[in-house]
């Protein structure tokens, strides 16, 4: 077969199956008020049990809630969860209950079990842990005044022997910005 061939082969079975359902449709709702015993004298396209079947399945789909439900309870909306995610870091001592009673004195009612949920999606982990565990900007904030960089630096400076190379080794309090020269050396020609 040739591909246009093909394409008509294509094209007739759709046509087939939509006139099928459109039709089936029809005949199905008419069908229906007949009976089985009239049917039987005067259907000629279809059989009598596949109009009944056809009207049996229209029912069916009428009254089917399948496709607009999905499984379990619909979520919480997104700006609850991020309340509740913020709850959670702001304050880490707050474990599943306390959170629960912060959002229901806001007006929210969520269960401990959805914020457990909400937090595990989150990656964050209950409170005892949360509490446990101190994080990088705390570390900071906590250790500031003590917290020191310490880097490397070159220069090229003039000296009664020419151009020379100097590594300098400085320190610098991070809270204060004050800096220190720790250490001078003239770097040997040909390392660096």
């Amino acid at each position: 077969m040739n591909q246009q061939q093909l394409e008509l082969i294509a094209y007739l079975r759709e046509e087939n199956r939509v006139l099928r359902e459109q039709l089936g449709r029809r005949l199905a709702v008419r069908a229906k008020g007949l009976g089985s015993k009239v049917l039987r004298e005067v259907a000629t396209i279809v059989t009598p049990e596949t109009l009944l079947a056809w009207h049996r399945r229209l029912i069916a789909q009428k009254y089917d809630g399948s496709s607009k439900r999905g499984c379990g309870r619909p979520r919480k909306s997104a700006e609850i969860e991020d309340l509740v995610v913020r709850m959670a870091k702001e304050n880490r001592s707050w474990g599943y209950r306390r959170i629960q009673g912060a959002l229901f004195n806001l007006g929210h009612e969520v269960g401990r079990g959805t914020i457990a949920e909400m937090l595990a999606r989150h990656g964050m982990e209950p409170a005892p842990e949360r509490e446990r565990k101190t994080t990088w900007k705390e570390f900071l904030t906590q250790h500031w005044d003590l917290i020191v960089a310490a880097d490397f630096l070159t220069i090229e400076a003039w000296t009664r022997r020419g151009l020379q190379r100097f590594v300098i080794l400085f320190f610098m309090e991070l809270s204060t910005r004050k800096v220190e020269i720790a250490g001078m050396r003239r770097v040997p020609v040909g390392c660096g």
